[in-house]
C-alpha cells in the first residue's frame, strides 16, 4: 500500500514546497493548507521513501487542497491505497464542486464513459475542472489501460496536450499531475503495453519541466524489472491477488483485471 500512496507524493512535490515562504513559521502550521511554489519532475519508486520521511504535519496539509482525480478501475485501487494510508478521497459525482480537499471520481459515474474511450474522458475531465474553476487547485487525470493502443496513441497524446494547455490558460494557477498509463500483466502486442510505455515516456518528456508526473508504470513494473524483450508489464506481486484482493476490483484476471465497478448512490461500489 505504500507504493499506492505515492500518488499523493506527486501532488505534494509539485504543490507543497514552501521553503521560500515569507513566514517560516507557516512550515510547521498543521492548519496551513496554502499551496506553495512546488517542484516539477517525475515521481517514481524512489518517491515512496521520500514520502515516508516527510513529517506528518507536512503530509496532512494536502488534505485541504482542492484536487480532482478522475479515473476508472486502476484509479480506484489508488484511492483504496491512499485511504489505507490515512488519506481518503471524498466521492466526486457529476457536477459536484471541487471544494472538499481531495476528491476522486470514476468516469463511468461522472460521464457514463467506460474504458476504451479516451477522447470522451478528456472532454469530461475538462468540463468538470472548468465547472469548479473558482475552487479547484489541482487536477489529476489517469487513463485506463484499455484507452491506449498502437492505433491511437499519438492522437491521444495530441488531444490530451490540448486539454492541459486549455485548462492552464483558462484557470489561473491551476496545477496538473500526470499519471503514466497503467500496464497489464500480458506483454502480447495486442494487449498494448508497448503503446502505453510510449505515452508514458511522452508525458515525462513533454511535461516534466513544468508539472509532476506520477510514474505509475515504474511502480507497477518495479522500474522495468518485470519485462519481456523491453516491454514492461505489471509484476505479479503488484497485482490484486486472492490473498490480497482489492476492495472494489477483486482479483486480477490472468491478463489484466476485472473491467470496473460502478458506485451506488451512497458512494459504495457495486458491479456493473
Amino acid at each position: 500500500m505504500n507504493k499506492i500512496a505515492t500518488i499523493l507524493l506527486c501532488i505534494l512535490c509539485f504543490a507543497c514546497n514552501k521553503t521560500n515562504s515569507d513566514n517560516p513559521e507557516d512550515e510547521n502550521n498543521n492548519n496551513n493548507n496554502e499551496i506553495g511554489s512546488g517542484q516539477p519532475g517525475v515521481v517514481g519508486t524512489a518517491g515512496v521513501t521520500t514520502w515516508d520521511l516527510l513529517a506528518d504535519a507536512e503530509k496532512n496539509r494536502i488534505k485541504g487542497w482542492n484536487t480532482l482525480f478522475l479515473h476508472q478501475s486502476v484509479g480506484q485501487d489508488l484511492e483504496e491505497g491512499c485511504k489505507a494510508n490515512g488519506f481518503a478521497w471524498e466521492y466526486y459525482g457529476n457536477g459536484d464542486k471541487v471544494n472538499k480537499g481531495l476528491m476522486g471520481g470514476i468516469f463511468v459515474d461522472v460521464g457514463n464513459i467506460a474504458n476504451g474511450n479516451p477522447y470522451e474522458k478528456i472532454r469530461v475531465f475538462k468540463e468538470q475542472i472548468l465547472n469548479s474553476k473558482e475552487e479547484v487547485k489541482i487536477g489529476v487525470f489517469k487513463f485506463g489501460y484499455a484507452d491506449i493502443d498502437d492505433e491511437n496513441y499519438s492522437q491521444v497524446e495530441t488531444a490530451y496536450k490540448k486539454m492541459v494547455e486549455e485548462l492552464k490558460s483558462g484557470i489561473n494557477g491551476f496545477r496538473m499531475v500526470h499519471v503514466t498509463p497503467p500496464l497489464v500483466f500480458s506483454v502480447e502486442p495486442y494487449d498494448g503495453n508497448g503503446a502505453r510505455m510510449k505515452v508514458g515516456q511522452w508525458m515525462k518528456t513533454t511535461f516534466a519541466g513544468n508539472d509532476v508526473i506520477f510514474d505509475l508504470q515504474a511502480l507497477e513494473s518495479n522500474d522495468g524489472a518485470c519485462q519481456i524483450n523491453g516491454v514492461w508489464h505489471i509484476c505479479a506481486e503488484n497485482r490484486n491477488s486472492a490473498s490480497d484482493p482489492s476492495d472494489v476490483n477483486g482479483v486480477d484476471t490472468s491478463r489484466g483485471r476485472v473491467t470496473s465497478v460502478k458506485r451506488q448512490d451512497n458512494g459504495l461500489p457495486k458491479p456493473y
